[in-house]
């Protein structure tokens, strides 16, 4: 039998939330993600531990006694890493961290907890700019590693990277909308709404880039960088979106519902990764960083040496 910890995280998560949407919000990853995972533990253990219904996850008599050894080996591996952490309690050092708008609150506030905890005699310095910017900043030696956007890294013959998530690109909409009843959504129909860019992380001119390529120009109503904005525009019916699974969640901060559905034309995901520059000697501080990013590693990782 083969269960990873991860699957295990999100298994306990969809239990605790009562639902596959409130489990990838928690633990930061698609739905599908989550679904997936629990359907590889329930092949494995050759039982049903969740019950679906419309309006979420209920645990069967199977689960609650799966949920109970589930918390014990996060508790064991919890335990095992404080231990392990006293290692790293005697070094110092201080590490320059850059991250770009959108990553910054998705993925950087745990990452560094999880560092933190490990190796609290390191000073983290982090900074947040422009993804072009902190390239420049990682090629300088003003900062030592970074966390960014890396589908579209402009200087990769001077970095590498490892992704740390793969996040697909979704169709945003309003509940009610017309689409929700289609079976297929292309590029072409969204052309035909008025639609939300968000440009955080130069994500609008990645959807650029694929409306042009389609040979298709897209109605643009608004363009921001503010991923709230294009949640809270979108859940009121001013107009659809595009954006990546990373950052979607059901509900406004008005309250307001959101929907999401895939597009039936070919769209590159959005990959998110760990960068240091190329060439030099690692300090010991961003290897330690990098090991503790493979740590909490989401769905879809590569490396790019």
């Amino acid at each position: 039998m083969d269960l990873s910890f991860r699957h295990i995280r999100y298994f306990v998560a969809a239990a605790e939330a009562g639902s596959v949407t409130g489990a990838a919000a928690l633990v930061g990853v698609s739905q599908s993600a989550v679904t997936e995972a629990i359907k590889s533990i329930e092949h494995q253990l050759g039982v049903p531990l969740l019950q679906r219904h419309p309006r979420g996850v209920s645990l069967t008599h199977e689960g609650h006694h799966f949920l109970r050894h589930a918390h014990a080996m996060i508790e064991a591996l919890t335990a095992a890493g404080r231990t392990l952490s006293a290692a790293g309690r005697a070094l110092t050092g201080r590490l320059g961290v850059g991250v770009s708008p959108m990553v910054a609150g998705y993925f950087l506030a745990d990452l560094l907890a999880r560092f933190r905890r490990t190796f609290p005699g390191i000073e983290v310095m982090p900074s947040e700019d422009r993804r072009s910017f902190i390239e420049h900043l990682l090629i300088n030696g003003e900062l030592d590693v970074a966390i960014l956007v890396v589908s579209d890294l402009e200087e990769k013959a001077a970095l590498a990277f490892e992704v740390l998530a793969r996040s697909q690109n979704r169709l945003w909409l309003p509940p009610n909308h017309r689409f929700l009843k289609r079976d297929r959504i292309s590029l072409f129909d969204v052309c035909q709404e008025p639609l939300i860019v968000l440009t955080a992380d130069d994500y609008g001119d990645s959807l650029t880039r694929i409306f042009r390529r389609a040979g298709l120009m897209p109605r643009v109503l608004f363009q921001t960088g503010s991923v709230e904005a294009v949640r809270s525009m979108v859940a009121t019916g001013a107009g659809i979106a595009i954006a990546p699974d990373i950052a979607y969640r059901p509900w406004s901060l008005e309250g307001d519902r959101l929907e999401v559905r895939g597009i039936a034309d070919p769209l590159p995901a959005l990959d998110v990764g760990v960068v240091w520059r190329r060439g030099l000697e690692r300090a010991a501080a961003v290897d330690h960083f990098l090991q503790s990013c493979r740590q909490g590693q989401r769905p879809g990782h590569r490396a790019a040496d």
